[in-house]
């Protein structure tokens, strides 16, 4: 699987492995091109957490106004 994916609606996932088997992710957009870091944390289940798409999503349209 690639590094970088997209989510969908304008979001990207970063993917990145850790020391002790832990994975992390983080989420970002563009924004007038330049690249605007959203949300990062530990991934713990197979899909992304609904609660952390969201919180990715609310700080995307902050950047969008």
């Amino acid at each position: 699987m690639p590094v970088v994916r997209p989510l969908g609606q304008g979001l990207w996932e970063v993917r990145s492995s850790l020391p002790r088997d832990r994975i992390a992710r983080v989420i970002f957009c563009i924004v007038r091109g330049h690249m605007v870091l959203l949300h990062g944390f530990l991934k713990k289940t197979q899909k992304i957490p609904d609660e952390d798409l969201a919180l990715a999503r609310r700080r995307m349209k902050e950047y969008e106004r």
